[in-house]
Order: structure tokens, then sequence, then C-alpha cells
């Protein structure tokens, strides 16, 4: 059973770490965000199958392609989110959620307010982001 959460409910450091009311909390808002991307989807899903009038000038057809590219590409990376806030739904689940994958320390809830999906802390992120910024380098 999940527990009731107060509207005006924010997780705090003076709680114990992912505790249920936490889990939940990060559970609805990783919901509420897909929800909205779900919904963004099929409104562009929609609109691409509208019918849309053969632009008979060059210029506004290629304008038209572009926006389309444009949409799409953004709704890919939607799609990629997606299936982050999924992977984090799966974590909250089996109450993995909130640990950093390469330290297993807490994730701080600064950062997972801001980035729900984080599976790293702010120093392994720091540390990957070096790394790749090394191999980038050479």
């Amino acid at each position: 059973m999940r527990p009731l959460l107060p509207p005006d409910y924010r997780p705090t450091k003076k709680e114990s770490f992912m505790n249920p009311m936490q889990l939940e909390y990060f559970r609805q808002k990783l919901e509420c965000w897909r929800e909205e991307l779900l919904q963004e989807s099929n409104e562009t899903i929609q609109h691409l199958q509208e019918d849309s009038p053969q632009e008979p000038d060059v210029a506004d057809r290629a304008s038209l392609e572009t926006d389309r590219a444009l949409e799409l590409r953004t709704r890919d990376r939607e799609r990629k989110l997606i299936t982050k806030i999924n992977e984090a739904l799966k974590r909250i689940e089996e109450k993995s959620y909130g640990f950093c994958e390469e330290t297993s320390k807490p994730i701080s809830l600064q950062r997972l307010e801001v980035r729900p999906i984080a599976t790293l802390s702010i120093e392994a992120q720091e540390r990957h982001e070096q790394m790749e910024k090394t191999y980038r380098d050479d």
C-alpha cells in the first residue's frame, strides 16, 4: 500500500533517506513527468497526421520540413527520456532509487528534485564527465 502524501510534502534531510514517503513523492513526480511527455508525443503524432497543404513555394515547403524534422528530433529525445523515467520507476519499486550506481551512496535530495532520473551523485557525475572530456581530447 502506498503512503498518502500531503499536498505540500517535500522530502527533507531530516527524514530517513528514501523512506516510503520520499519514494512515493518521487514516484508521483516521475509519473507526472512521463504523462506530460506522452501527451506531447500524442499531440505531435496528431499534428503530423493532419493533412498539411502542399506548399507550392519551395522555401515554405523547406521551412515546413525543417520544423517537422526538429519536432521529430525533440520527440525522439523525449522518447529516450521516457525510457529513463521508466528505469527510475523500476528502481523505486526495487528500493534502489536515489542511490548512486557507482558508489552506492545517496544522491542528494536537491539533485533528485532537479533531475529525478539521476543515477549518479554529483561527485560521480563530475568524475564521469571529466573522464569523457579526457578521452574526447585525445
